[in-house]
């Protein structure tokens, strides 16, 4: 029985020429996939779930304005709700910052598709679960639907008022522009200095 060329080897001799191997730039980012979903996934659940106990912690366990030292003079608890967006900016504007986290977590569970890197899993994981967390509160703390105020208490000297979701939020846009700059693109490929993405110059995202 003769083989087809496709079962000849990665360059079998057939008539006209020969079977090239694909190449494997074109398969790396299929192989990651899982492991990329599973740590993006592993990311937003924890940065979630971590932001809405210390809220209900805080919530439930003080009263507003109250404030605990923990690392007097460097860290406090300071229980406050912000209506506006992260660090208390934008307040009055609720309704704005509800549509934009909305937007927000649809554009990053399209996008994770498209990712082949370890890395932006990891950064665009504490996006969501950043971005989820805050949406949570607007969309069911008071006074309202959609206009629910956000927990903050993370007092530092001389900086506003934060949570666990902010934290999150800042710490993935914080590694996007490290990838950004080091040339490592979505989908797990390092472009090389100068290059338009026409081509690839190696393997990265890990």
């Amino acid at each position: 029985m003769s083989s087809s060329p496709a079962d000849q080897g990665p360059e079998s001799e057939v008539p006209g020429g020969t079977v090239p191997e694909p190449e494997e730039a074109a398969i790396s980012p299929v192989r990651r996939h899982g492991p990329v979903l599973a740590l993006f996934a592993a990311a937003a659940v924890f940065a979630y779930g971590l932001d809405q106990l210390t809220k209900f912690l805080v919530s439930t366990g003080m009263t507003e304005y109250e404030s605990i030292p923990v690392l007097p003079p460097l860290l406090h608890w300071y229980y406050i709700r912000n209506s506006g967006a992260a660090f208390s900016i934008g307040e009055n504007y609720t309704w704005v910052f509800t549509i934009i986290m909305t937007l927000v977590s649809a554009a990053v569970l399209v996008y994770i598709r498209r990712v082949g890197s370890l890395w932006w899993g990891l950064a665009l994981g504490f996006l969501l679960g950043g971005a989820l967390g805050n949406l949570t509160d607007r969309l069911f703390r008071a006074p309202s639907f959609g206009m629910g105020h956000v927990v903050d208490f993370i007092q530092l000297p001389n900086f506003a008022i934060f949570n666990v979701a902010d934290s999150a939020v800042v710490t993935a846009v914080t590694v996007i522009v490290i990838l950004t700059l080091k040339g490592v693109a979505a989908d797990g490929r390092k472009r090389a200095p100068g290059d338009s993405g026409a081509g690839d110059a190696g393997e990265a995202g890990k």
